[in-house]
This record gives structure tokens, C-alpha cells and sequence, in this order.
């Protein structure tokens, strides 16, 4: 699983012109799934960004986790996250799963992060055209991802 995690002060998406979720002071999880991942790869990612330090203490130190301030979470499902651009200037997207498998570990990923939090945690929805909003707090952006615990 590759993530792009932006702390934002509020995010929204909207779908067919309604809002679906809009969360406050938090994180926007941009979520794209690959055929590699597996149950240890949603457990691992929902634990790194949860206690991830990238909220400011009393100090304006980036010392405090999404848990420590009690904020909230979006989680939006973005194949083009897992492009390819080696080759000529179309990306090619051979290595994002497909909805069979990708479904199933997004819904998934959403229950984990839900449980982690202890608290309802905002969604797109999987294949929709969606319109994400975000006020970037920082701008603060991180990417992970699983299958390269090294990046």
C-alpha cells in the first residue's frame, strides 16, 4: 500500500456535487492499493500513521501524533498513486490492483484506521469522480509505502 498523508486544518470530498465526508484539523489519506499487499501491510500502515509525529506540541515542535491530538482522518482510494512513468509520457498503472482486490483492502484499511482511532473515519468512494478539498496545514506531506519500509 502507497499513502500520500497531508496534514490538513479541514478536507472534504464531494461526489455528484454532496459532500460524502468532510473532516476538521486531521489527515487526508490518499490510499492506493497493489496486488502485493496483504492484512500485515494495512496493520503496519494504520500503526505508522497513527502515531506518525507530525502535529505540533506546546512548543510548535512537530513532537505530536494524529492520536495524541485527537484528530480526524479521510481516507481517499487513488489508484494513480502506483503509476509508472519510466517509460514515454502515458503513466501506465499496471501495478494498482483491481477493484476485486482493491475493494475489499480499502474497506478494510477504513475498519482498521476506524479502530485504531476510536472514532468514524471519513471516506470517498472507491471508483466515484471525486472532488477532494483540503486546507494543507504546513503544508505538512508524507509518503509511505508498505512494500518499501525503507522510502
Amino acid at each position: 500500500m502507497r499513502v500520500v498523508i497531508q496534514r490538513v486544518s479541514s478536507a472534504s470530498v464531494t461526489i455528484g456535487g454532496q459532500i460524502k465526508s468532510a473532516i476538521q484539523s486531521g489527515l487526508l489519506i490518499l490510499l492506493g492499493v497493489e496486488d502485493a499487499d496483504t492484512d500485515a501491510d494495512i496493520d503496519w500502515l494504520v500503526k505508522k500513521i497513527c502515531q506518525l509525529r507530525i502535529f505540533d506540541d506546546a512548543g510548535g515542535v512537530m513532537n505530536e501524533s494524529l492520536e495524541d491530538v485527537g484528530g480526524d482522518a479521510l481516507v481517499v482510494s487513488q489508484f494513480t498513486l502506483h503509476a509508472n512513468t519510466k517509460k514515454g509520457n502515458r503513466p501506465s498503472y499496471i501495478r494498482a490492483s483491481r477493484p476485486e482486490f482493491a475493494v475489499p483492502m480499502y474497506e478494510q484499511f477504513l475498519l482498521a484506521l476506524e479502530s485504531k482511532l476510536g472514532k468514524p473515519v471519513g471516506s470517498g468512494e472507491f471508483g466515484a469522480d471525486m472532488k477532494v478539498k483540503l486546507l494543507n496545514d504546513g503544508p505538512v506531506t508524507i509518503i509511505i509505502d508498505s512494500q518499501n519500509k525503507d522510502f
